[in-house]
C-alpha cells in the first residue's frame, strides 16, 4: 500500500477519484485550494484507490494523507 499526500497547505476543494478506481502516475486525484488558487495533487505511483482519507472543505497540511492506494 502507498499513500498520496499533500505537498501544499490548504483546503480540499475536489476529489477526482472513487474507491476501487485505478490510477496511473500523473493522474489528478485531488484539487486543493490554497491562497485562492486551485492546485492539482497527482498520483506519484500507480494503483487502485483503497481509501479516500479526506472530504471536500477539509483543511490539509503539507504531508497530510489524502488517498491510500492498494
Amino acid at each position: 500500500m502507498s499513500l498520496i499526500t499533500s505537498n501544499i497547505t490548504g483546503t480540499i476543494f475536489e476529489i477526482n477519484v472513487e474507491v476501487g478506481q485505478e490510477v496511473a502516475v500523473g493522474d489528478e486525484v485531488v484539487i486543493v485550494e490554497s491562497m485562492k488558487m486551485e492546485l492539482a495533487i497527482t498520483a506519484e505511483t500507480a494503483g487502485t484507490v483503497a481509501e479516500i482519507l479526506v472530504e471536500p472543505n477539509q483543511p490539509i497540511e503539507v504531508g497530510g494523507a489524502l488517498i491510500r492506494l492498494a
